[in-house]
């Protein structure tokens, strides 16, 4: 079920601008969903009976902490016990036509099946997603993806066909014919990570383009926090010449977050297709507007395979300031600040990896980074190779001090800064990886 379908008489823009309205449709979604769910969907069903939940009386937002949360390990483990598609299915399979799955970088692939009403839903999400974002209609769309089953690239390329824009993939290309058709096509608008969008500007300097000429006007990056990390950001922005516009999503529960072009820096939540809760990850209890805490997520019309109170892991914090756009929705400001899974103790300090790309994004000698977390015996050690750009203006030695010393007075400890030759580190298409992990309890291996 979409918005438009439960308000005629009033524009998306009507509801963001006004909370009443908002948490009204929120509420009536929360029950509408929970009728259409239990007791056809097994896995929805069983958690509610083992949790001693009387779905029936739930009636809206203010019943909503009775249900239990969802982490993904129980429905990674649900999975595996019920292969291959696990029990959170609504609906007799003839009904689902569309398979996506996770990427996999935290643990084993989930697999996500979708109706064909779940899809419209996820089209309503990438509509309110480009109406903020500031799409036009003379946009002319680049999608430097595969094909594979990451549902990103699906999604937002649907989504903007759906809006009669014109779309170009980019799927079996390399990296240079990939510039070249974004170029020959004049697109305006590339979806992309942030990796990659630097990935391209590295590609484009080594042929000799000038991405400043082109006419790309706009980046909707996702898929890791680069996109408002601000020397990320300002290093794409400056390669390109062009806007940057951060979005957040997870492939099991759609695109819910978007950076505004009338307000950037942070990520408003699509509120009409959601109901966002802000918790304290060891307490589980609500944190103030204004403190960091875990962003856990209800989707609203997802009803195939819905997520009811899931625990995303990713660390937010929601403005306490009155919003100068008028806007009512949550706005998060800095975005996605972290993951609570990714958050490394170093000599009795919290360090996150977004932390140290802010870093190291600051100097423009490094072209590509990797961190080590090598554990000794309960003990984290932190390592950092670094890769220099082509015909870097300082020795390696210089650059490797210099990153040391930035690290050390920003994180307030130091760690070790090793370079590797150019070319030598990876690079991303898809969401990046830069964090590895090692345990041994021999000191000397």
């Amino acid at each position: 079920m979409t918005w438009s379908r439960l308000s005629v008489s009033l524009t998306i823009q009507d509801v963001w601008n006004d909370r009443s309205q908002l948490e009204a449709i929120q509420s009536r979604r929360l029950v509408e969903m929970l009728q259409a769910v239990i007791p056809r969907n097994r896995f929805w069903t069983i958690k509610y009976e083992e949790a001693g939940v009387d779905v029936a009386s739930i009636r809206g937002l203010a019943d909503l902490s009775a249900l239990p949360l969802v982490v993904k390990q129980e429905l990674v483990d649900n999975q595996t016990r019920l292969p291959p598609y696990g029990s959170n299915l609504s609906y007799p399979s003839t009904r689902y036509t569309r398979l996506h799955q996770t990427s996999g970088t935290t643990g084993r692939p989930m697999r996500w099946l979708d109706t064909k009403d779940s899809w419209d839903w996820i089209m309503e999400c990438w509509r309110q997603i480009y109406l903020l974002a500031g799409l036009q209609p003379y946009d002319r769309l680049f999608f430097p993806f595969s094909f594979g089953p990451f549902i990103g690239f699906w999604a937002a390329f649907e989504g903007a066909c759906r809006l009669n824009n014109f779309c170009i993939a980019g799927g079996g290309m390399t990296t240079s014919v990939r510039l070249h058709a974004l170029i020959e096509n004049e697109a305006t608008v590339v979806c992309c990570t942030p990796t990659y969008a630097l990935r391209m500007a590295e590609e484009a300097e080594r042929l000799g383009i000038d991405l400043q000429e082109t006419s790309v006007r706009m980046l909707i990056v996702a898929g890791e926090p680069g996109g408002t990390i601000p020397a990320t950001r300002e290093r794409i922005e400056k390669a390109w010449d062009a806007r940057v516009i951060d979005h957040w999503g997870m492939t099991e529960i759609a695109s819910l977050g978007i950076e505004s072009e009338d307000r950037p820096g942070g990520l408003y939540l699509l509120e009409t297709e959601c109901i966002a809760e802000i918790l304290d990850p060891e307490t589980l209890q609500p944190v103030q507007k204004g403190q960091v805490g875990e962003l856990v997520i209800t989707n609203l019309g997802r009803i195939g395979s819905p997520l009811i109170r899931y625990r995303t892991r990713d660390l937010v914090k929601a403005s306490p300031d009155a919003d100068p756009t008028g806007r009512q929705l949550t706005w998060l400001e800095g975005g996605i600040l972290g993951r609570s899974d990714d958050m490394v103790i170093v000599r009795g300090n919290n360090v996150f990896p977004s932390s140290i790309e802010a870093v190291i994004r600051e100097i423009p000698q490094v072209a590509e980074f990797r961190i080590d977390v090598r554990t000794v015996r309960s003990m984290n050690e932190l390592s950092i190779s670094i890769e220099p750009v082509e015909d870097a203006a300082m020795s390696v030695d210089d650059l490797t001090s210099q990153v040391t010393s930035a690290l050390r007075q920003r994180l307030g400890f130091g760690c070790e800064v090793v370079a590797v030759a150019p070319g030598q580190l990876p690079r991303f298409e898809m969401k990046s990886r830069r964090l590895y992990r090692q345990e041994t309890e021999d000191p000397s291996s």
